[in-house]
C-alpha cells in the first residue's frame, strides 16, 4: 500500500523518495526497488503536490519520482518543487498526459525522465538504472573536473557613464551568436540595464539567487532569466532602491560559479563601488576586462583598479578596453596612457552614435542591429582577443551567397 505522505525530517539524505498518485503505480514500483535494497517506506501517495509539502520540510534525497497525474499545472508544480530541492537531484516524472510539448518543457527544465502511464517494471526499471547512472556521473564530473572549464569574464568600468554595460550586452550576444551558451549576469542592482538594452523586462529572480547561490540550477534559471537570444540568458534585476541588502560574503563568487555549471560563458557587469566590499567576484574570474577612456582621471583609476585586480585575481588574463574613442578629444594621448598603466590598450570601440541610436529604436544591441559597423567590428576584436580565437566573425559570405540573401 501507498504510505501517506507524513514525512519526519531525520537530517540524513536518503537515497530516493517516490510520490505516486494510485495503488497501481506503487505495486509496480516496489517489486523495482526492493531489487536495489532501497526502503519501500519512502513510497509516498499525493503526487508533486504532496512532494512540495514533504519536501519543505526534510533533507531532500538524491533521486525523486514524482507523480504529475493529478496536476493542473505540471509546469508550474515542477517549479514549485524545484524551489525545494537541492541542485543535482534527478527527477523522475510520471504522468498520463502523452504530450511531446509537455516531455520537451519537462527535459528543458532540468527533469530526467518523463514516463507516461500506465507503467510497466520494465520501463520503470531502466529509468531508473539511467537515472542512477545520471546521479554517478555528476558525482564524477564534481570530482574530478578542473574548476574553470566555463569561460567567466568579469567586466568593469573605471567609471560611471562610460559604456561598460552596453559593452557587456554587446559582448553577451556576440558570444551567444557564436553558439555558446550564455549567461550575462547584471550586479547592478537598482540601475541595470542590461535587459532594457534588448527592450525586455528583467526577471525577479537575482535577489533570490544572492539570498541561495546554490539552489541556482536549471530549474531555477527557467523562471529567473529573460531571453533575448535561444543562447542568451540575462539574470538581472531593477530592485527598489536601497530595496535589496548588501549581498553576503562569498554569494557573489557561488553565484557565478553557479552559473558556469549550466552556461558556457558568463558575463558579469560588475559596477566598480562593488569591488572594494565583493572581491569574491574578481575571484571567480577566468578572464576581466578593464573599460576606460582616455581621460586624466581614467588613467589615474586604471592603474588602481588593475592593481586591485592582480593582488585579488592573479590568475585571470586583463585586458584593457578603451571605449567611446573620439567622443571627445583625449586628456591622455594613447601612448602615454598605456605607459602610464602599464598596460597595453587592447581594443579600441569607436564612439558611433548613428549606430548606437538606431539599433536602440529598435530594442537590440549594434552587435546584432549592425554587425558590419565599425562598433560591432571593435566589439569582435575584443571577443578574439578574450578568447584567443581569431577565426572568430572572420566567415564571411561568396559574392553568389550575398547576392541571393537579399
Amino acid at each position: 500500500m501507498i504510505a501517506t505522505s507524513n514525512i519526519t525530517a531525520t537530517g540524513t539524505r536518503e537515497t530516493y523518495a517516490a510520490f505516486v498518485c494510485d495503488e497501481i503505480s506503487s505495486q509496480i514500483l516496489l517489486p523495482v526497488i526492493s531489487e536495489r535494497d532501497w526502503n519501500p517506506d519512502m513510497i509516498f501517495s499525493g503526487g508533486v503536490a504532496s512532494a512540495v509539502r514533504a519536501l519543505g520540510g526534510m533533507p531532500c534525497p538524491e533521486f525523486l519520482i514524482v507523480d504529475l497525474s493529478e496536476s493542473e499545472d505540471p509546469r508550474a508544480d515542477m517549479q514549485s518543487l524545484a524551489d525545494v530541492c537541492e541542485p543535482g537531484t534527478v527527477v523522475l516524472a510520471l504522468g498520463t498526459l502523452n504530450d511531446v510539448t509537455l516531455y520537451r518543457d519537462l527535459l528543458h527544465a532540468g527533469v530526467h525522465d518523463y514516463l507516461v502511464k500506465p507503467l510497466t517494471a520494465d520501463v520503470l526499471r531502466d529509468a531508473i538504472r539511467t537515472a542512477e547512472e545520471a546521479m554517478f556521473a555528476d558525482e564524477e564530473v564534481d570530482d574530478t573536473a578542473p574548476k574553470g572549464d566555463t569561460r567567466q569574464l568579469v567586466c568593469v568600468g573605471v567609471r560611471g557613464g562610460i559604456g561598460t554595460s552596453t559593452m557587456v550586452a554587446n559582448l553577451s550576444w556576440l558570444f551567444a551568436d557564436q553558439g555558446k551558451k550564455t549567461a550575462l549576469l547584471d550586479l547592478d542592482l537598482f540601475f541595470g540595464t542590461s535587459a532594457m538594452q534588448f527592450d525586455l523586462e528583467p526577471g525577479r529572480g537575482l535577489s533570490d539567487a544572492l539570498d541561495n547561490p546554490r539552489r541556482v540550477d536549471g530549474l531555477f534559471l527557467e523562471r529567473a532569466v529573460v531571453k533575448p537570444h535561444e543562447n542568451l540568458s540575462i539574470l538581472g534585476c531593477e530592485a527598489p532602491i536601497g530595496g535589496m541588502s548588501d549581498p553576503a560574503e562569498g554569494a557573489l563568487e557561488q553565484l557565478v560559479d553557479a552559473l558556469g555549471e549550466n552556461f558556457d560563458c558568463v558575463v558579469v557587469d560588475v559596477p566598480r563601488q562593488l569591488l572594494g566590499t565583493h572581491v569574491d567576484v574578481l575571484r571567480s574570474a577566468t578572464d576581466i576586462v578593464v573599460v576606460t577612456d582616455f581621460s586624466l582621471t581614467a588613467a589615474r583609476d586604471c592603474i588602481r583598479l588593475l592593481a586591485h585586480i592582480k593582488q585579488i585575481a592573479p590568475e585571470a588574463d586583463i585586458y584593457v578596453a578603451a571605449n567611446k574613442v573620439g567622443m571627445v578629444p583625449s586628456e591622455v594621448d594613447e601612448k602615454d596612457f598605456e605607459n602610464s598603466i602599464e598596460h597595453a590598450v587592447d581594443v579600441k570601440i569607436p564612439f558611433d552614435v548613428k549606430a548606437m541610436m538606431t539599433a536602440t529604436q529598435r530594442g537590440t544591441v549594434i552587435a546584432d542591429d549592425a554587425p558590419s559597423a565599425r562598433v560591432s567590428l571593435s566589439y569582435l576584436d575584443l571577443l578574439r582577443a578574450v578568447t584567443s580565437d581569431d577565426s572568430i566573425g572572420k566567415a564571411t559570405k561568396s559574392w553568389f551567397g550575398k547576392l541571393f540573401s537579399r
